[in-house]
């Protein structure tokens, strides 16, 4: 997968908003205000961090050793680096799937209420 197939795909998850909070090479995508993951687009080959289960970044990290590697700039523990043209496709959904679906568990019930109204 490229940078430009992992955008389209965040983007079309429910309530995720694109930014460059911090400057013009790092894209955050949010979903209902909360980051779940971010690319810097400078870094070659491409990579991203996503929030993964501590237990399942580690099983991760021992698997694909080098292109899953703890969080840069993140807390080590929930954020794993991954490098999304060296892994399968279906696991990279995967992962994105699992780091959105980390955060919505962690919404306010107001905020999991409008994402539930959003179309």
């Amino acid at each position: 997968m490229n940078i430009e197939e992992f955008r389209s795909y965040c983007l079309n998850k429910k309530g995720v908003t694109e930014s460059f909070p911090f400057d013009e090479q790092t894209l955050v995508f949010k979903v209902m205000g909360k980051i779940f993951t971010i690319t810097g687009l400078e870094r070659l080959p491409p990579e991203v961090n996503l929030k993964c289960d501590p237990e399942r970044a580690i099983e991760l990290r021992e698997e694909f050793d080098g292109v899953i590697r703890p969080g840069y700039h993140m807390n080590k523990q929930l954020w794993n680096t991954i490098e999304i043209e060296a892994i399968p496709r279906d696991l990279l959904l995967e992962l994105i799937d699992h780091s959105y679906d980390l955060i919505v568990s962690k919404l306010t019930k107001k905020l999991k209420e409008e994402l539930d109204k959003l179309s």
